[in-house]
Order: structure tokens, then C-alpha cells, then sequence
């Protein structure tokens, strides 16, 4: 089955308007109406489509949502993209919430979609707007077509953005970072102080960084490279109730805790302490049920990895994660770990999810991270079966 990548889509339009007027950039208050005044005209339009030409060759397998004119609509309707206007600003001169209801919009999309990769042009300014909302719940990457661009979550061209975007689509490993959100006052720098604030940071994809853990000869050290994936686990082994799927992988972070696992089956933590091993789904959903009681926890937290050289998460080896259980964890609460050559090993192929319901293995699909280190994850394509 087909699964389209979903791009999510905002242009700030005003952005770095009153850059060629000398005004040092389009926020605050009658900026970008002063800049206009001034003979300035808008780039941020004609910069971001730089970047979604990129993505032509791929625009079949591409579905662009985004907000209504000039936030994002119009560019990607002009290139022949197929697009979804998810929000309607209520003029042309629109504001920083405009951009926060366009997010809201895109992370609450019908049907459990999640967009792929979050792409905006903007400055600075938009980075700080895109941050408020976005939080970590999905990758993103900025086009500058701002004044101000101290923040690290932009490429370095509007074209390279584009580029970055062509990785996930021909199924390269793109390597998930943190990146530093930043913007200065610019009452101040208008009168030629600087003073720069760190406001937040957000996940992006860069070019792959292949060896994280080295031997002599250059190759990924698996033993190493095991042992920073279940340091990063355990670092988030909360209260909650964690699900140890099957495989070696998650074997070893069982083997750092000092727990008894099971190979081949499916064990439960809580607190990092066994609670039972090798459970059946039954066995597995009453648990869930019960923890499930209280709706302000998260049901379950569930670590798994995948069937080396096959490429499935679900439906081989752990049928016991059924789909019920499956649709009570939720895609934000699934841990996906594995070394990078394993994932190399799969030849671009993406990962499979074969759960036997349909609308779940749609819901699953799309790019999802991969723990591949301690602080080190890649997004990697998950499709449905064909």
C-alpha cells in the first residue's frame, strides 16, 4: 500500500522584510508595514519555494499541509504539489499566531495522521513561534529567509532544507539532533546592541554522522554502540509502566538493568524492575487495563527493535503486542532501537508494520525515530505491507 510522505508547511510571509530597508528585521509592531512604506518587498515566498523545488522529482509521493495564501498554500499549489490547507489565516497580514494555530493545527490532523517532518521559512522570530508548540512531537527544519538566523535549527540554504527533505524521501538515514532555538532583542540591536537568548531547542534532521562507536577498521563497534542504546533507555525509564519486546537488542538493555528477560517473548517493567516475563496479549492488556485506570498516566511505554534483514516492528515475533494494545500505547510512546548497520543492513528498505489492521498500519506509517545511540536516533521510514 502507498504510503504518501507528509509534509507539514509554513511560511512566515513577511519574514526579513525589513532586512533591505535597514530595519533589522520584521518583528514588533508596524515593522512589516513601515518596511512596505520603504519600497521593501516580501522574500520569504520566493525563498521557501527554492527548498519545495528540490522535492519535484517526488512530488507524486508528497503531501504538503499547510496554512491558506501566502503562509504556505500558494507556494506549493504553484509547483503542482499536492496540498492540504489545514488553517485559513483571517487576512494577508498575519502574525506570529497564525504561525502557533498553523502548528496546532498540523499536530491535530483527522484520521491520527503525523506529519513527517515540520519545514518552515522564517527567521528567528517564526523559530521562537514554531518552538512554543511544536515541542518534540515531531522533527523540523527551517528555511531562512529571515534577518536574523542565530538559531541552529535552519539549514544553511533553502536548497540544502530541500535537500535534507530529498534524504527522507530516497531513504537515507538522516540522523535526529537537538538543535538550539535563538533570537536576540531587535529593539536593541536597532540601536546596535546584540544580546542573544536561548529559548528553547527543537529535533532536526542532519546529514548522517554513519559511526557513532569505533574499532580499528572504521566499522560500527556493536558492543559499544549497545551499550549508549540502553543508557539512553534507561535515562528515560520513568514511572510508567515500560513493555520489553522481543530480540537481542532489547535483551542487552535488559542485561544492563540486571533483569530476567525473555528472548523471544514479551516482559514488563515498572520502575526499571521486572514485574512479570513472557506475558500473553491477554496477560499484557489486563495489566494495561489496569494501569490504564488513571487518565492522566500514559498507558504503557513500549521498546522495541527490529527483525534484522526483514525490517519488522510489528507482526512478526511479537504478535503479542496485538492492535488494541498497540492503539492504547500510542505512536509518541513507542521506542524504536537499533544499531545503525543493522539499519544499513536493510538496504534503504524502510521498516515494516504488519499489525493485520489496516487503519493502525496507516497510522504507524510515515518516519518515525530510531534510538541508534545515547542521544543519537535516526528517522527511518515505517510502511504498511504492500
Amino acid at each position: 500500500m502507498h504510503n504518501l510522505f507528509k509534509l507539514g508547511f509554513i511560511i512566515n510571509p513577511i519574514a526579513g522584510i525589513g532586512g533591505s530597508v535597514a530595519l533589522k528585521g520584521s518583528d514588533g509592531a508596524g515593522i512589516a508595514e513601515k518596511a512596505l512604506a520603504l519600497g521593501a518587498t516580501a522574500k520569504a515566498n520566493e525563498r521557501a519555494s527554492l527548498a519545495l523545488e528540490i522535492l519535484l522529482p517526488f512530488k507524486d509521493q508528497i503531501i504538503i499541509y499547510t496554512a491558506s495564501g501566502l503562509m504556505g498554500e500558494q507556494c506549493a499549489k504553484a509547483l503542482g504539489f499536492n496540498v492540504e490547507v489545514i488553517y485559513s489565516a483571517d487576512s494577508e497580514t498575519t502574525s506570529a499566531q497564525d504561525t502557533e494555530n498553523t502548528v496546532i493545527a498540523l499536530l491535530n490532523l483527522q484520521n491520527h495522521q503525523t506529519i513527517d517532518i515540520l519545514l518552515f521559512a522564517g527567521g528567528d522570530g517564526t523559530a521562537r513561534n514554531i518552538s512554543d508548540q511544536v515541542g518534540d512531537n515531531c522533527p523540523v527544519l527551517g528555511i531562512p529567509a529571515g534577518c536574523k538566523i542565530h538559531s541552529g535549527v535552519y539549514a544553511i540554504t533553502p536548497k540544502a532544507a530541500g535537500r535534507v527533505v530529498e534524504l527522507m524521501l530516497t531513504g537515507q538515514l538522516v540522523t535526529l539532533t537537538e538543535a538550539d532555538v535563538m533570537d536576540i532583542d531587535e529593539s536593541l540591536f536597532r540601536q546596535g546592541v546584540v544580546k542573544a537568548k536561548r529559548y528553547g531547542e527543537m529535533q532536526i534532521p542532519s546529514e548522517l554522522r554513519y559511526v557513532q562507536a569505533v574499532k580499528s577498521g572504521g566499522k560500527e563497534s556493536d558492543e559499544l554502540v549497545l551499550q549508549d542504546i540502553a543508557a539512553h533507555v534507561i535515562e528515560h525509564m520513568e514511572e510508567e509502566l515500560f513493555i520489553m519486546g522481543s530480540g537481542s537488542t532489547t535483551a542487552f538493555v535488559m542485561g544492563v538493568l540486571a533483569e530476567k528477560n525473555t528472548l523471544l517473548g514479551v516482559d514488563l517493567l515498572k520502575a526499571q524492575t521486572v514485574v512479570a516475563n513472557d506475558l500473553t496479549e491477554s496477560e499484557l492488556w489486563a495489566y494495561i487495563e489496569n494501569n490504564n485506570q488513571d487518565s492522566d498516566k500514559v498507558a504503557a511505554k513500549l521498546v522495541i527493535t527490529l527483525i534484522g534483514g526483514q525490517g519488522h516492528i510489528f507482526g512478526r515475533g511479537n504478535q503479542q503486542l496485538s492492535p488494541r494494545i498497540l492503539r492504547v500505547i500510542g505512536k509518541d510512546n513507542i521506542m524504536i532501537i537499533a544499531t545503525k548497520s543493522k539499519l544499513a543492513a536493510l538496504n534503504s528498505r524502510p521498516l515494516i508494520c504488519d499489525t493485520g489492521d489496516v487503519e493502525l498500519d496507516q497510522m504507524f506509517s510515515g518516519f518515525m525515530p530510531v534510538i541508534t545511540g545515547y542521544k543519537d536516533q535516526v528517522l527511518y521510514p515505517v510502511a504498511s505491507p504492500v
